[in-house]
């Protein structure tokens, strides 16, 4: 990373301040549920294929999971998500690292599954009821984990989110390809990560004891979306519409790259390298520190 501004990476996001808009602007609009629905349609039978071709479901994954637990979790997310839909119970949890992590031990804990095929069929099983609720949905917001309101678009684009994510985690552990289209990553950040920021308290995402007094203003411009800047300060992360003025680093970053690299599945000096990443300002080590003091969920 070089403090000077590189080449400009094409980035339809070019007018100052006017597509530098906050979380919540990002996710609502009614054809996001349609490109939500039709991402999982598109994710959810390669999903279903790997977890049924996985050779040993008590292989390694990621953290301490295995491949078979990473693929009974996925069928909770499911679950959750699609009862959310329907205005049903969810899980109790707080949205922090540890508070996930608590809540998702728990549900494995409940549920023995771990035969892939039985995960395979149950997770394709819930996908088609995720999409029946999801077509009826009609209300504004829905109750989310830790009492998030969010619109049902952002819960549909959390379940994209979870199959990009794990089906990466069980592709890795098994060697097999798991290709992330940009557009459904894009989908996942801006339509359900840029708004869970905007909906839970801003701790949620930081590692407080990292954090410190640490202060920067990053601005992100997803290549082929839109301009978010943001804020961390002591420990809070927040989201600022008010365009980027007194910006420490921009960032241009390929979407599926970006979720990589900030969900703590890639480094991000190889994106780097390679172009799918692209930083520059005043101030771009603090883009690194930033990253370091992150803790997504």
């Amino acid at each position: 990373m070089t403090s000077t501004r590189p080449d400009p990476v094409p980035d339809p996001a070019t007018q100052k301040g006017a597509d530098m808009a906050p979380a919540a602007t990002h996710s609502g609009a009614p054809d996001t549920m349609a490109q939500a629905r039709a991402a999982l349609r598109d994710v959810v039978p390669s999903l279903v294929a790997l977890v049924r071709s996985v050779p040993d479901a008590n292989s390694a994954s990621v953290g301490t999971w295995t491949v078979g637990e990473v693929a009974a979790h996925l069928s909770h997310s499911f679950r959750a998500d699609t009862d959310a839909l329907a205005g049903k119970p969810v899980p109790e949890a707080i949205v922090t690292k540890a508070g996930i992590a608590e809540a998702t031990a728990k549900l494995l804990a409940e549920d023995g599954e771990r035969d892939p095929a039985v995960l395979a069929d149950r997770i394709a099983t819930l996908a088609g009821e995720f999409d029946d609720v999801a077509s009826r949905s009609q209300s504004a917001t829905v109750e989310w984990l830790q009492g998030a309101r969010l619109p049902p678009s952002a819960v549909a684009c959390h379940l994209l989110n979870e199959c990009l994510v794990h089906g990466h985690d069980i592709a890795k552990a098994t060697g097999r390809p798991w290709p992330i289209q940009p557009r459904h990553a894009l989908l996942a950040v801006e339509a359900f990560l840029i708004p869970l920021l905007a909906a839970l308290p801003p701790t949620a995402f930081v590692n407080q004891e990292k954090a410190g007094s640490f202060r920067a203003r990053i601005e992100l411009r997803l290549r082929g979306g839109r301009r978010t800047l943001m804020v961390l300060d002591g420990g809070s992360l927040t989201l600022d519409a008010g365009g980027a003025r007194d910006v420490d680093a921009h960032i241009s970053a390929d979407p599926t790259a970006f979720v990589l690299v900030f969900i703590g599945r890639q480094g991000i000096w190889k994106p780097l390298l390679e172009g799918k990443l692209a930083a520059w300002g005043t101030r771009p080590w603090k883009l690194i520190r930033m990253l370091a003091v992150m803790s997504p969920p």
